[in-house]
């Protein structure tokens, strides 16, 4: 990254405040992590910020980057509700979480508090647009998202929730939160997947090694046709002659 493209600045307005982002302030107060963020990275963050009037030093937005894997753009649970406050179809929510209690109930509940004798399953929101009839409503399951972190240890109930109630957020409102995730949302990693891909296709490729296909015995059946059609052809060239002089492999 040159001198003159860390110091180039972004300045735009985040909820009445000014906020002035540049790859310098983005590399040293913004980022998380022990990797070092790189130009791209940095200005994708920095026009993600202004564009959805984000303030990252009030921890709306961050940028997580470990080694030379790709950068992730993550934004809190308040930036989402913030943001869709600002839509005027926002309509308000309801959100809470999912529970098996001791009579084998499967029972959905408002808030997060889970009682001795039920077991949590997953999170659950609602939330309504004034434009549309119907709640927008996602339910997540706890074992998809809970990967024995620390935070989804000491706070299941809560972290399961915020995971459904963003999920929701962003499913009632795409353009403007479409793009946003938090950090306790997996992301699709082009690069992970695209080896594994290529991991696929090259197990397959050995396992296949020796084996024909129906479409492969058809073309060498019909090759083996058309070479002793030709045998026979070039075999009568030689009809009546001294067989002194026709070829072995036409005898």
């Amino acid at each position: 990254m040159t001198n003159q493209a860390k110091s180039q600045i972004v300045t735009y307005e985040a909820n009445g405040h000014e906020v002035k982002l540049s790859p310098t302030i983005v590399d040293q107060f913004i980022t998380k992590g022990n990797g070092k963020v790189t130009m791209n990275e940095a200005f994708n963050f920095m026009n993600l910020c202004r564009y959805s009037q984000l303030n990252p030093f009030l921890n709306e937005a961050y940028i997580v980057k470990f080694g030379d894997k790709p950068a992730q753009m993550i934004v809190g649970k308040e930036a989402f509700m913030k943001r869709a406050n600002r839509q005027s179809q926002f309509n308000g929510y309801k959100a809470g979480i999912t529970v098996l209690n001791s009579q084998g109930d499967v029972v959905k509940k408002e808030g997060q508090a889970v009682y001795p004798n039920e077991k949590l399953l997953a999170g659950w929101a609602a939330v309504y647009r004034k434009d549309i009839d119907y709640p927008i409503f996602v339910e997540t399951s706890l074992t998809e998202y809970s990967k024995g972190q620390a935070t989804w240890k000491d706070m299941p109930a809560n972290m399961i929730r915020k995971v459904a109630l963003v999920n929701a957020l962003r499913e009632a409102f795409p353009e403007e939160l479409g793009t946003l995730y938090t950090e306790d949302e997996p992301r699709y990693d082009e690069s992970q997947e695209r080896e594994k891909v290529q991991a696929t296709g090259s197990k397959a490729k050995k396992l296949l090694q020796g084996f024909k296909s129906p479409d492969d015995e058809e073309t060498e059946k019909e090759d083996e046709i058309e070479e002793a059609s030709e045998v026979m052809e070039n075999a009568n060239l030689f009809e009546g002659e001294d067989e002194s002089i026709i070829p072995a492999e036409l005898k």
